[in-house]
């Protein structure tokens, strides 16, 4: 792995809860590999953060594998980019601890993650109520400038800034307060009913389907009953919404006249939108097949990104625990 030491270091993470769909992939994981140039990038997979939904070994190990080979088939390279899981740096739970003890139940209950639980009517885990506290120390221990994120996680990093000034205020530390990395034309992708793409919802697109899938979940998109040659707005439209994020400027344009002047049915608007996602992964699926193939290589992978965190995690837990009064 090539030394990054002059980039600024950017940390992001997906939960091992599902198969990934191309909100993910949208909202953040493109967002992994057009930065992998311009930044020291640590990619993990949050299986630990997956327990508050997974409780099946033998699922969330799975799951877990699955995310690593995503990340890689969608053009991670591990010559650039530090690949780890969170079950590699257990150093996590000790700051976890620390930070725990300097915010207040009040303050945690502000999460958006908890109060969207609680306002359906399901009692919350302690580890979900703690969940921004873990995803603090998941961002502080690499030494975090930026971390991308979509827009519903923002209030994630300004908790986490603020409990990075706390601890700063309280044990002379010198944790680097993070910035949200957003990109607006893709911070929330909608999803085939036209909420915000989510596995919560069921109304995903897989980004790794087969072609049968990924066609049957955009044929299911809503849509209103406009006939074909009636007019449409695509700035309101999913379909649209969607294509806008693959096809090209062109290919966009196309569309949105059709939309506009008439004679744009739904149905083909679909069929253009999942040939548009099939001819996007194809390569993708290629490179996961090549990684699916050899474990060991996957393994050895893994293996050296977390052994790169879990050092810099060891000289930051030693460094506060002195500081706390821990040693």
């Amino acid at each position: 792995m090539s030394s990054s030491q002059e980039k600024q270091v950017l940390v992001s993470g997906i939960q091992a809860t599902g198969r990934l769909h191309i909100g993910n992939y949208f909202g953040a994981m493109k967002q992994f590999v057009d930065l992998q140039d311009m930044y020291d990038a640590h990619i993990f997979v949050a299986n630990y953060h997956s327990l508050t939904t997974v409780q099946d070994g033998a699922l969330l190990r799975k799951q877990t594998r699955d995310v690593v080979l995503d990340y890689l088939a969608i053009g991670l390279d591990p010559q650039k980019v530090t690949l780890y899981t969170q079950t590699s740096i257990p150093e996590l739970f000790e700051l976890t601890w620390i930070f725990n003890t300097l915010v207040t139940v009040p303050w945690l209950e502000r999460a958006h993650a908890f109060k969207d639980k609680e306002s359906k009517g399901i009692e919350p885990s302690v580890g979900l109520f703690d969940y921004p506290i873990l995803q603090a120390a998941d961002i502080v221990l690499p030494g975090a400038h930026v971390v991308p994120v979509g827009e519903d996680q923002r209030q994630h990093i300004e908790m986490t800034r603020e409990i990075v000034r706390k601890c700063n205020a309280v044990y002379g530390t010198s944790f680097i307060e993070p910035q949200a990395l957003i990109n607006d034309h893709v911070a929330v992708v909608p999803g085939i009913d036209g909420q915000k793409m989510s596995k919560s919802y069921n109304n995903t697109i897989p980004l790794f389907g087969t072609d049968q899938e990924i066609t049957k979940a955009v044929m299911g998109i809503v849509t209103d009953s406009a006939l074909p040659d009636e007019p449409k707005d695509p700035e309101t439209n999913t379909i649209f919404k969607l294509y806008s994020l693959i096809a090209s400027v062109d290919e966009i344009a196309s569309m949105r006249q059709g939309f506009l002047k008439g004679g744009m049915g739904y149905g083909d608007a679909k069929k253009l939108l999942a040939q548009a996602i099939i001819q996007m992964v194809t390569p993708m699926r290629e490179r996961r097949a090549y990684y699916e193939e050899r474990p060991d290589l996957v393994d050895a992978i893994l293996q050296e990104g977390g052994a790169r965190v879990r050092e810099r995690a060891g000289q930051v837990m030693a460094d506060l625990r002195k500081k706390a009064g821990l040693v």
